[in-house]
């Protein structure tokens, strides 16, 4: 299978991941959609956060079917492996196919949202497609909490019927979604001068993942077993301060790789321990993330945090909760609530601590917040939570369901149903405008969030078809 431009949802596609698009970064795509619609007379509008509302008039037949909302978001979450010099800022994304599989080199692909993006831009172009009134929404900052949805307004909703382009699997659709937030926690950092050698621990090999959709797996998450290493260490009689603590690049994902730089009067037998932590941490995570790895390197810093500090430090890490808390007892498989402690970082003397809770509920995720502000209150951090988003409950009627089960049958496959762990902007939508039906819908990917993503070729066209097929049966 060939990545072929000819086709016009390969040919948007491509050119998407020719403009950096990450989070924040939005922009320059916005205003690249925007000259879309102007090049071909629709309407349109751009907001002060860059979402992109584009109206499309029905066709011939179509003027008396309710409008129709396509959604996708144009942020696409931006890692790359250590080694990879990509600027996520102004680089185009290294494009190639392998096995019918496309991907980019040493970095997230971003067909999570790009291939929505790419699917609206094809059919709004299309002039042979019959089709109802068309409102295409591309939104901003999904990936770091729906900021840019939540910007939206109930008068920029034009339609009771909803497409969310942020699905997955093809022929399947999602029923719900979790609601969330984040917590941001900070504090401020006074540094001594340091005499001691130092050492630098670094946690590396992991497989990472999405936060929501991987946080059941076990799979290890480097900050935590970073500063794990550190406080056993310290447990054991080693007379650790930290220097710096880096780990992680975004709350949504998974860290896989962490740096603890220690101060340390006995730097050799530390290597010694952190060596044998490796050996038994790894056997921990044998089943489920086999890659852990643990590096020590000597390095030199003349300075390190306070004895305060330092321990504040290491103590709020250590104990900050993370991870898979709750599952559905009615749907099997479902995580119900979780966090993912994603993002460490020290920079500006200031140590930020970035944790995304994720729940079914919103008391779960008030509760889980809850605990972290307290804890924060105890060890002396700043607390604040940033893009709190709701929750997209189930509704068991559903006409748009029923349109896709139908095309779905048409083309002799079944639709599959699930609900999912993940946030996404469907539960803005719906607060937006309680009653409108959503289905989600997109090709096959794997490993988001990660440098292995991958493109299904073959399910990206098969899935642009079946897209074509429910706006058309949406009369």
């Amino acid at each position: 299978m060939e990545f072929d431009l000819n086709k016009r949802h390969c040919y948007w596609f491509n050119e998407l991941c020719k403009i950096p698009h990450g989070s924040r970064n939005e922009k320059q795509l916005s205003d690249y959609i925007v000259e879309f619609a102007k090049d071909h007379g629709f309407k349109y509008k751009q907001d002060e956060v860059f979402n992109v509302i584009i109206d499309k008039d029905a066709s011939a037949g179509y003027e008396n079917s309710e409008p129709l909302i396509l959604q996708a978001h144009m942020d696409m979450v931006c890692e790359k492996n250590r080694d990879c010099e990509h600027d996520f800022l102004k680089d185009p994304l290294d494009l190639y196919v392998e096995d019918g599989l496309l991907k980019a080199k040493g970095t997230t692909l971003g067909a999570d949202d790009g291939t929505g993006v790419a699917y609206m831009l094809a059919i709004l172009e299309d002039d042979t497609l019959k089709h109802p009134k068309l409102s295409c929404i591309f939104t901003t900052m999904e990936e770091i909490g729906l900021l840019g949805a939540n910007e939206l307004k109930p008068e920029d909703v034009h339609g009771h019927r909803l497409i969310s382009l942020d699905g997955g699997g093809e022929c399947h659709t999602l029923l719900s979604s979790a609601g969330g937030g984040t917590a941001v926690v900070s504090r401020k950092i006074s540094y001594v001068n340091n005499d001691d050698p130092c050492l630098s621990i670094v946690v590396k090999g992991l497989l990472g993942g999405h936060s929501g959709g991987d946080i059941h797996l076990e799979k290890g998450n480097a900050n935590k077993l970073a500063i794990r290493i550190v406080k056993e260490a310290q447990l054991a009689g080693f007379e650790l301060k930290l220097v710096s603590f880096n780990g992680g690049m975004k709350d949504n994902a998974i860290p896989r790789e962490a740096c603890a730089v220690v101060s340390c009067n006995k730097p050799e037998e530390l290597k010694k321990f952190v060596k044998e932590k490796e050996k038994e941490i790894w056997k921990e995570f044998e089943f489920s993330d086999a890659g852990f790895k643990v590096e020590t390197e000597d390095v030199k810093c003349d300075k390190r945090m306070s004895d305060e500090d330092s321990k504040a430090v290491v103590d709020m890490l250590y104990l900050f909760p993370n991870g898979f808390k709750n599952r559905s007892m009615v749907i099997e498989g479902l995580t119900t609530t979780s966090l993912n402690v994603g993002v460490v970082k020290t920079e500006n003397d200031c140590v930020e601590i970035d944790a995304l809770v994720r729940a079914a509920l919103d008391s779960n995720t008030d509760d889980l917040l809850n605990q972290i502000k307290v804890l924060s209150e105890l060890l002396g951090f700043a607390y604040k939570v940033e893009g709190k988003y709701p929750g997209w409950s189930y509704s068991e009627v559903s006409p748009m369901r029923d349109v896709f089960r139908k095309v779905c049958e048409a083309n002799g496959k079944t639709l599959e149903i699930s609900a999912a762990h993940g946030g996404c902007e469907c539960g803005v939508f719906k607060g937006l405008d309680p009653q409108v039906d959503i289905i989600s819908f997109g090709p096959i990917t794997r490993y988001i969030h990660t440098p292995d993503e991958e493109l299904d070729l073959g399910s990206f066209d098969r899935s642009y078809s079946l897209l074509t097929q429910i706006v058309e049966a949406c009369k």
